[in-house]
């Protein structure tokens, strides 16, 4: 398969005439008293309460998930899906991830 499906995906949610999904926010980074706002990169924000990172590999590594995880504690976003489009079935490429601490 090639890497094609998640931007094709991507863009599916991007053309839909609604403002409940984007795909780049600012956080306020704080490091060593320094404060600077960084634009933050993702690719699917579903009403602000799940974020979607979509991937096209031939495996699923931890620091993809880590990554999901980071994204969701910068925006405090509770729900996560990684979702690898390289499977042959695209259920078999889905991982949900919670936020700890979460009320859900």
């Amino acid at each position: 398969m090639s890497g094609c499906a998640p931007t094709v995906w991507t863009r599916h949610f991007e053309q839909e005439e609604t403002e409940e999904t984007e795909n780049e926010n600012f956080v306020l980074i704080e490091y060593k008293g320094f404060t600077r706002e960084q634009p933050l990169r993702f690719d699917v924000l579903v009403e602000g309460c799940l974020l979607v990172e979509a991937k096209a590999v031939e495996k699923v590594v931890p620091i993809h998930k880590a990554k999901l995880l980071s994204y969701m504690k910068l925006l405090d976003v509770p729900l996560g899906l990684l979702i690898n489009f390289h499977e042959m079935k695209v259920t078999d490429g889905i991982s949900r991830l919670i936020l700890p601490g979460a009320n859900l």
